[in-house]
């Protein structure tokens, strides 16, 4: 996945201090499938949405990040006290838990915690 960010080291600088995620030094991420084992459910996904969907929203991006956690509430605590716009909503379904916040540049992210077991 490659995007453009108005301020890229920012945002990654961003993504690193807010989610955690492990920007290396030419400023991107390297998502290993390997981290994913034993993870019920968990994959890559590819998924294109109606033209006129609203599940992007806020965003006005014609695109969303989807990530893969461990602990949802944990994350979307961390989110929140690092000022992030976070969505109060939390989805609970047959996948799993999901929940929603936005980056500085007005991407939506989703957040994922798959089904256990």
């Amino acid at each position: 996945m490659f995007f453009k960010a108005v301020d890229p080291k920012a945002l990654s600088t961003w993504y690193r201090d807010v989610l955690g995620l492990h920007v290396e030094p030419w400023g991107g991420v390297c998502f290993r499938w390997d981290a994913l084992n034993g993870v019920d459910g968990a994959a890559t996904v590819w998924s294109p949405f109606s033209q006129d969907t609203d599940y992007f929203a806020p965003s006005q991006k014609p695109y969303m990040f989807n990530f893969v956690v461990d602990d949802l509430d944990a994350m979307l605590a961390q989110a929140r006290a690092a000022g992030a716009v976070v969505d109060e909503k939390i989805l609970d379904e047959e996948n799993g838990r999901f929940g929603w916040l936005m980056d500085p540049e007005g991407n939506r992210i989703e957040l994922w915690q798959p089904r256990r077991g």
